[in-house]
């Protein structure tokens, strides 16, 4: 992501009241404008296309399938993410670039397997038990396997640091998608729900083409080397542990409430609870600022004291690694509570603006009253992910594991409580399980600091590992003057 900071350097520099707000959407740009893009397409369509007018069980039940679509294509992708992001750095940075491809076909291949196994049998249920319209199905179907391509695919431009790319793709698969739903409810007449659904199928699906398209063109060579790419996953487990660990810590609690009364079930199938499914959009995105915030200060300021603290352990002095190191843990520190007096402020004036304006767009009575629990939950939820970034930095991949482990396990726990709780504390599983992962990733920072030069220098071994007969403990001996040969 270093790329990001070297943009964001160029325009903040200027030191300007445009500069920043410039700053901003630049960042916003390559961080949210994906799904916010998505959201505003649906959002287009329903007006022109007059979906309110749509009988109630469809208009659930395209709500639903969207919703699926895009929680279980976030959980599919999830787990290769990091490891695949890993692989790409050390192939560029070794120069290997023919062993792209193979990395690329192969988590294709395990994305998409993972995704069918669990996909397939819904798709079937959905079908015999819910007595959903075939050609619906497997539409919903096709637009979960695009946008779990178009996710995908989405790894490898981020490391190409072709962010601006990813948008231009989004925004141009949307508008067809939003110019196809149009032609096939006006022209062939075909229903509104349906037609909405085939269209953004068909947009994902040009995303992902597109991706995959500029993917190959920056990778022309095949090394046909798959067999490492299965071991630098079997490898690198944790990244894989972590980030999936993460990502469904973020709906886990929305899975526990699926199970309450407040449910619905749609056509035997679908599950969902409407008020605390929205009450947990809109407290995400009164957080997801800190994303990019951290984003943009990252790569601005703790990258450069991390990289002088790297450049000093290649070749300093053991008086330069321990000055640098205490330089960029004092940066990282500030980074941190930096993020947290800047995000606040943001989340309160976010919050007071939803608490004021929703209520008279038809966002009122339940919702509003779940809502400030879970905002509070995100809120401390982006500043753990911030520090989970810093382990990574670090190389601690079991405090990573930890910090996720902890936050989805004490969520799904403390959202089972908070089932039996008011309203007004349903999301306080979030909230005790942010804090749960925040403070064990915070111990884990402070336990690097003080041993994170013992942690470096003690990664490499002198000898190497292999199997066999151990040698003799005795290398010398003092009376016959000799050497112990192994």
């Amino acid at each position: 992501m270093a790329g990001v900071g070297v943009r964001l350097n160029k325009i903040f520099e200027k030191r300007s009241l445009l500069a920043d707000f410039i700053g901003f959407i630049y960042s916003t740009a390559i961080t949210v404008t994906p799904m916010v893009l998505v959201i505003l397409d649906i959002f287009l369509m329903g007006i022109v296309l007059d979906f309110g007018s749509v009988a109630y069980l469809d208009r659930e039940l395209f709500s639903c399938t969207i919703l699926y679509i895009f929680i279980f294509a976030l959980l599919t992708t999830s787990p290769l993410n990091a490891s695949i992001s890993k692989y790409m750095q050390d192939v560029i940075y070794e120069e290997r670039f023919e062993d792209i491809l193979p990395c690329y076909y192969m988590g294709m291949f395990l994305t998409l397997c993972f995704g069918c196994l669990f996909a397939v049998p819904f798709c079937l249920w959905e079908y015999f038990i819910g007595g959903v319209w075939i050609f619906y199905v497997f539409t919903g179907f096709c637009g979960y396997i695009a946008l779990v391509l178009a996710f995908y695919s989405m790894i490898y431009l981020l490391v190409c640091k072709d962010y601006q790319l990813i948008s231009i793709f989004f925004l141009l698969g949307l508008t067809v998608a939003f110019l196809e739903a149009l032609i096939l409810r006006f022209w062939f007449h075909w229903d509104v729900s349906f037609s909405m659904l085939f269209a953004m199928t068909s947009g994902f699906f040009l995303i992902a083409v597109m991706e995959f398209g500029t993917t190959k063109r920056y990778f022309r060579k095949n090394s046909n080397r798959y067999k490492p790419v299965l071991i630098y996953f079997k490898k690198t487990w944790p990244l894989i542990a972590t980030n999936f660990l993460y990502t469904l810590g973020l709906y886990i609690h929305n899975f526990v409430f699926w199970t309450t009364d407040m449910r619905i079930v749609v056509v035997k199938s679908f599950v969902c609870n409407q008020p605390y499914d929205m009450a947990t959009c809109i407290a995400m995105f009164t957080n997801i600022s800190a994303t990019i915030i951290f984003t943009s200060r990252i790569e601005m300021h703790f990258h450069d004291k991390y990289k002088v603290y790297s450049e000093a352990i290649i070749g300093g002095k053991a008086a330069d690694i321990e000055n640098t190191k205490q330089r960029m843990f004092r940066q990282l520190a500030s980074e941190l509570m930096s993020l947290v007096r800047i995000q606040f402020i943001i989340s309160v004036t976010v919050y007071l603006l939803c608490i004021v304006i929703l209520p008279q767009i038809g966002f009122a009575g339940l919702v509003m009253r779940i809502y400030p629990c879970l905002a509070v939950g995100y809120f401390i939820l982006f500043l753990m992910y911030a520090e989970i970034l810093f382990l990574y930095y670090f190389k601690d991949m079991k405090g990573a594991v930890l910090t996720t482990a902890g936050f989805c396990l004490v969520t799904f726990l403390g959202s089972i409580v908070a089932t039996y709780l008011s309203e007004l504390w349903y999301g306080i599983g979030l909230v005790i399980g942010s804090f749960a992962g925040w403070t064990i990733a915070y111990m884990r920072i402070r336990w690097m600091e003080k041993h994170l030069t013992a942690f470096i220098f003690g990664q490499g071994t002198l000898i190497k590992i292999r199997k066999g007969k151990a040698p003799v403990s005795m290398v010398y001996c003092r009376y016959e003057k000799t050497t112990v040969s192994n």
